[in-house]
């Protein structure tokens, strides 16, 4: 398999360096030995708990302190009780990075309340509406004055996190937790979060995984031009456009110049994008799981891996089957199979397709039309490559791409509909055969969501788990068919989703990143980390859903209308659990 693994390295990843350029430039949050014996000895229960701390002296005297000790131990580790009292002694805990902050736009009662017609569920919604307070932070001033102490990035303005062990902002999340935002009238705080992005690719020529120097190198499904896009809706806000519209464009040539390849089908080429991530060395976010995966490989192997690793971050899908390809360049295999960058994802191109319109709908507001024009070209060219490269008629659906076999993955992933919901298509007629593929696939056969895929591999982004942004996905993308079938898949869909993450508040009081799909109430599992709590793009789903279906939805489930009985249902459920 390694020679393989070899071969799609040279092809993929030739440069003129021997090897791949580490994380990030720090030679403490990752890369170097202090990073690897401190990750390596296990001294904490997530390898993150270590990179998110701070520093108590300033770099070079803690490296020069490290190797210090590490003489004191010639050509072996420094022993675990000596190395957790050098990190105890120039590293502080968590929670440094921030000053207390509430979100001064937030106010109690905002509008899309009154839609909700179940009062169980809009009390509900109010407490949602509430955890916006706190998620809330705001990035302390020494982080700015101080960035070679922190693991940070600054941004400008505060902003709202997921939760749990992710304390700091993360792109495609935000996108999410931005719609919510806005229906909660927190116009000012959704706003400063865009312009924080804006700042990111002003910065580093995109926008970064999340807001830690360690994620400096990989991004995350663009979704800065649909933050804009949902804020313009809901303020008008041309100038803000025109503020923003060079640095879109910006980040747009970013994915273009470097995560695109062209594919040749049927002697016609497309040019199309990918995960894609030239950087080396273990992720220090999970630093051993990595290496341990990696370990026996060639170099050249493991470098590959490493890559594809953060490939696979960067598609937000950490981690998936999705991913794998086998020694025979088949999408099957182990977690050490992970080989992102050879597969092209149906749902970066759908949303790309999507900026693309919007670039063009953003240049007609601000009078160049020559420039909507040649988004438009490119958005139809994009089209092309979508229909020539995903679409499968006889199926009905859209499939991922395996870059060694030249051919379509037929696995279901609730992306496979992905093109509905970025209206990629060019035939209404295809929209009514994804409704019938859905009906097929096996993806509605779970009473709690559409499962993320239909192998349980143990990995997080696979069966049992369900995520909010594919179930938003699957659903608005079904709600713009001019289809009633699709219409009432759609609400069906929305009612399980509501009904699952509700009946999990009852009985934990918290929101979850992910859940069950066979369990009423069941947070999800599996992957790198325990399930976290918050959550941030939950709460923002949830509020889209009870916006747009409130009047429909019901807290039993059941289409029942009467207020007594909702308020019955709550009681005995909050009394069993």
């Amino acid at each position: 398999m390694w020679r393989l693994c070899l071969w799609i390295f040279l092809i993929f990843f030739s440069s003129d360096e021997a090897a791949l350029p580490p994380p990030c430039d720090s030679e403490i949050y990752c890369t170097g030995e202090l990073l690897r014996q401190v990750q390596s000895a296990k001294l904490f229960n997530d390898n993150k708990a270590f990179v998110d701390m701070k520093l108590t002296a300033a770099p070079e005297l803690v490296l020069e302190a490290f190797s210090n000790l590490t003489q004191k131990f010639p050509g072996q580790a420094v022993p675990t009780p000596e190395l957790k009292v050098f990190v105890e002694t120039y590293f502080a805990g968590d929670g440094k990075e921030f000053e207390p902050w509430t979100p001064p736009d937030w106010h109690e009662k905002p509008k899309f309340l009154s839609k909700v017609s179940d009062p169980t569920l809009r009390g509900w919604a109010e407490e949602l509406h509430g955890l916006w307070k706190s998620l809330g932070r705001k990035i302390s001033t020494d982080v700015r004055d101080n960035p070679q102490l922190h693991s940070m990035i600054y941004v400008p303005n505060p902003v709202i996190v997921p939760g749990g062990r992710f304390k700091e902002f993360y792109y495609w999340d935000s996108y999410w937790v931005l719609n919510g935002l806005l229906l909660s009238e927190m116009t000012d705080t959704a706003k400063g979060m865009i312009q924080n992005f804006l700042y990111m690719v002003n910065r580093y020529g995109f926008v970064p995984n999340g807001g830690r120097v360690y994620y400096e190198r990989r991004s995350q499904p663009p979704f800065l031009c649909l933050m804009v896009e949902s804020y313009y809706e809901a303020t008008k806000d041309a100038e803000f456009i025109r503020e923003a519209f060079p640095t879109l464009e910006k980040e747009y040539d970013f994915w273009m110049q470097n995560r695109s390849i062209a594919v040749e089908i049927n002697g016609t080429e497309h040019l199309l994008n990918r995960y894609f991530v030239q950087a080396g060395e273990p992720r220090p976010e999970a630093y051993t799981h990595d290496a341990e995966l990696a370990e026996g490989l060639p170099a050249e192997a493991q470098e590959k891996l490493y890559a594809d690793l953060k490939a696979g971050a960067e598609s937000g899908w950490d981690f998936s089957t999705r991913w794998y390809i086998d020694s025979s360049g088949q999408n099957t295999g182990t977690f050490g199979d992970t080989s992102t960058s050879s597969i092209l994802p149906v749902e970066l191109n759908a949303l790309l397709y999507r900026n693309e319109l919007l670039l063009a709908s953003f240049s007609r507001i601000l009078g160049d039309e020559a420039k909507a024009l040649e988004y438009e070209r490119a958005a139809a060219a994009r089209l092309k490559g979508v229909e020539s490269v995903f679409w499968d008629a006889e199926k009905g659906a859209w499939f991922d791409y395996n870059l060694l076999s030249s051919a379509r993955h037929p696995a279901f992933y609730p992306t496979n509909l992905s093109p509905l919901w970025a209206r990629c298509h060019s035939q209404p007629g295809m929209g009514q055969l994804a409704l019938q593929y859905l009906r097929g696939s096996g993806g509605l056969d779970y009473p709690n969501g559409i499962p993320t895929s239909l192998v349980n591999s143990g990995q997080q982004w696979d069966l049992p788990n369900a995520w909010p942004p594919l179930q938003h996905m699957v659903i608005e993308g079904l709600s713009q068919l001019d289809s009633t079938d699709g219409k009432e898949l759609a609400f069906d869909l929305a009612q399980r989703w509501i009904r699952t993450n509700w009946l999990a508040y009852v009985k934990y009081k918290a929101m979850f990143e992910k859940y069950d799909v066979s369990g009423d109430g069941k947070p999800g599992g599996g992957g790198e980390y325990e399930v976290q709590l918050g959550f941030g793009w939950t709460n923002g789903v949830a509020l889209q859903l009870l916006d747009q279906y409130g009047d429909r939805l019901s807290s039993g489930g059941s289409g029942l209308t009467s207020g007594l009985l909702f308020g019955l249902v709550y009681a005995i459920v909050k009394a069993l659990l």
